[in-house]
């Protein structure tokens, strides 16, 4: 058998008195690629940066390719073969394609002056390892997310890598570059490089990997070959209990639509879009990542504009300027990035809670009402069953989860009929994923209005009563959810996307 490329024994991380890591053992072979999984929270982000060397275990020692450490840094890591992708994939937006893949590595072999003659050739000779073609002159910034990714996968083939570990590789890739990039790690694997591949979508990790870690509460508590998984146990394992999804029934609740559009365009973005949504449902809007979906749900915010078409809300023909105009007509928007687009990171739950409604919070001399917004915090924190210990714990230091109610809270504030939520479970554990679909589900039966946007078919399909499809700025497909299996929708929605890129070409 194969020596293992990693090997951790007896690893324990505290942080302040807490324990965050308790007697972590795991092993991992070369060109096996593992899973590992649990909720936010769990202990995954810290055992990720004691394997990079970026913390140092308090006991326990990390064994790359035979050495072992009981400190480790990251030079010693990287050069042991560890390479960490990231969501973000640190790279240089202002650099090349070939400077991005070969800078890290001339810089490691002690050179002082680039070489681009040599950089050329090793960024062509990484692309060519994993088979794909790129414009080495392009700027990474200008490149969509997939292309992004394999920049930063050649780069780490291209350091030698013997273990890469990808945090969330997928969450802003369509479903097709979901199937090259499973290609491209099976290519690895074969190749003798370990995958240490960490996602919150469970599908993906039945897709994959061979083997699968759940970590909960910083205890590995199983560890297993996929095949010995069910779905049901997975979540069981990471969650300390059994999640159960039924699905969204629509209650009719009146005869006339809340919102209503004919025939709605954006130039460049969509189409002759027409819909309508009864109090009580839930819309489920799906397609590619360019098929004018966000640009939809923000024309409906009153961002962006639209070129033609009528927005009615209960019969009343609309037009929204801007976001205040959209916001008196009672729409909110749950933006697709809830960190920057979404939440004051560094301001407080109480100052979240009121950025909708301040303006309602004001006395007749016109200074805010301090119990009025406390009031407001404190109803949101118990309605949203948010885990805070005050009103006054900054945003940015909740879990994706709890951030994510918490911006949900923010417009639920604000009174609204009708929701727009953009990929709301987005890189959010099982547990939370549940939560939010529930808090969908209860305002549907309040008689909210609401528009769910996601690539997360099974999503989709629990929490919907309707689906719509959309490819190229067009919706190409409607059907009541029942009528619809996740086969039958994945299909539809890659079946339509290849045939217009094969009509484009």
């Amino acid at each position: 058998m194969a020596e293992s490329v990693l090997s951790l024994s007896k690893i324990n991380k505290s942080f302040s008195g807490h324990r965050v890591l308790s007697n972590i053992n795991l092993s991992i072979s070369p060109g096996e690629i593992f899973c590992l999984v649990g909720e936010n929270g769990s202990g995954k982000s810290t055992l990720i940066k004691i394997i990079s060397g970026v913390y140092t275990a308090d006991s326990g020692s990390v064994t790359l390719n035979g050495n072992t450490y009981a400190q480790l840094d990251p030079v010693e890591s990287i050069k042991q073969g560890v390479q960490v992708i990231y969501q973000d994939f640190s790279i240089f937006p202002n650099l090349t394609v070939a400077e991005n893949i070969a800078l890290g590595t001339q810089i490691t072999n002690g050179k002082k002056i680039f070489d681009w003659k040599q950089a050329y050739a090793q960024a062509a000779q990484a692309l060519e390892t994993i088979g794909v073609e790129m414009d080495l002159d392009e700027d990474v910034g200008r490149l969509p997310v997939a292309q992004k990714q394999i920049v930063a996968i050649s780069r780490a083939i291209l350091q030698n890598a013997k273990l890469i570990i990808m945090d969330e590789p997928t969450t802003a890739l369509t479903n097709k570059e979901i199937e090259r990039l499973y290609e491209i790690i099976r290519g690895l694997s074969s190749r003798n490089v370990g995958i240490i591949f960490v996602s919150h979508k469970l599908d993906e990790v039945f897709a994959i990997c061979q083997r699968i870690a759940v970590i909960r509460n910083g205890e590995i508590v199983v560890d297993e070959k996929v095949e010995n998984f069910a779905r049901e146990k997975l979540v069981y394992y990471m969650t300390g209990q059994e999640i159960g999804e039924e699905p969204f029934v629509y209650e009719a609740k009146a005869t006339e639509p809340i919102l209503e559009v004919n025939n709605l365009s954006q130039r460049g973005a969509f189409e002759n879009i027409n819909f309508r949504i009864f109090p009580g449902e839930i819309l489920g809007i799906t397609g590619q990542l360019s098929s004018g979906r966000t640009e939809l749900a923000k024309a409906l915010f009153g961002i962006g504009g639209t070129s033609f078409g009528v927005i009615k809300i209960h019969g009343e023909e609309k037009r929204f300027r801007n976001v205040q105009d959209a916001i008196a007509s009672k729409i909110a928007y749950v933006p697709e990035d809830r960190l920057t687009e979404g939440l004051l990171m560094e301001r407080s739950l109480l100052d979240n809670f009121s950025t909708t409604t301040i303006d309602r919070k004001k006395n007749r001399v016109g200074l805010v009402k301090f119990s009025m917004m406390a009031e407001e915090a404190y109803r949101r924190i118990a309605e949203l069953k948010i885990n805070a210990k005050g009103i006054d714990v900054r945003a940015n230091t909740f879990s994706g989860g709890n951030q994510q109610r918490i911006v949900i809270g923010k417009w639920l504030a604000s009174e609204p009929e009708i929701l727009v939520l953009n990929g709301p479970t987005v890189g959010v554990d099982v547990k939370s994923k549940s939560e939010i679909h529930r808090i969908l589900k209860d305002l549907a039966h309040q008689g909210f209005c609401i528009i769910l946007i996601s690539d997360d078919v099974g999503e989709l399909l629990s929490t919907t009563n309707r689906i719509m499809v959309m490819n190229g700025g067009r919706v190409i497909y409607e059907e009541e959810t029942a009528k619809i299996d996740e086969v039958f929708l994945n299909e539809k929605i890659l079946e339509e996307h290849e045939r217009k890129t094969e009509t484009a070409v």
